[in-house]
């Protein structure tokens, strides 16, 4: 395998891991640790099949990995700093849904921004996470039901206080 192959698939990877982590830094090691993975384990990639699925197969991996290993909030703040040109307005509700996506569970976090922002299939992004598709759209369903929920200012009534 040859880096460009590769190439062309790294700006898509790029965002998704911001989207799935909201920090450049982060996300930049994400990559990269993505990209070692792969060349390292080209031979394990099947030629005729979808060389993006498989990448974000490696992503998604590489991220669970840090995960067992790191538990942390994932802050949306680089993102806001940047000088931008869109009415106030438009920040704060900028700002209210990455909020809202980074208070989802990781499992429906993933499938949203697969699906929604990276504009995968169904199909597609189950093989990525390595589940059932019918989970995929149950999970994408509950993910969006809570974006709304929490866009349009609702508790979520499932938290319930321990004594």
């Amino acid at each position: 395998m040859d880096y460009a192959s590769i190439e062309p698939h790294i700006p898509r990877l790029r965002r998704y891991a911001r989207a799935l982590l909201g920090d450049r830094t982060r996300a930049d090691d994400l990559v990269q640790d993505t990209l070692e993975r792969a060349l390292k384990k080209f031979s394990l990639w099947r030629r005729g099949t979808d060389l993006r699925a498989w990448l974000f197969t490696l992503m998604h991996n590489v991220y669970v990995n840090q995960l067992r290993t790191e538990r942390t909030t994932l802050p949306w703040t680089d993102e806001l700093d940047a000088p931008v040109s869109a009415r106030q307005e438009n920040l704060l509700v900028a700002r209210d849904l990455l909020a809202a996506i980074d208070a989802l569970p990781p499992e429906f976090r993933e499938v949203v921004l697969l699906v929604g922002l990276e504009e995968f299939s169904y199909a597609e992004t189950a093989r990525v996470l390595g589940i059932p598709q019918g989970t995929v759209m149950s999970r994408l369903a509950r993910g969006r039901e809570r974006l709304r929920r929490a866009l349009e200012g609702e508790q979520d009534n499932r938290i319930r206080r321990i004594k």
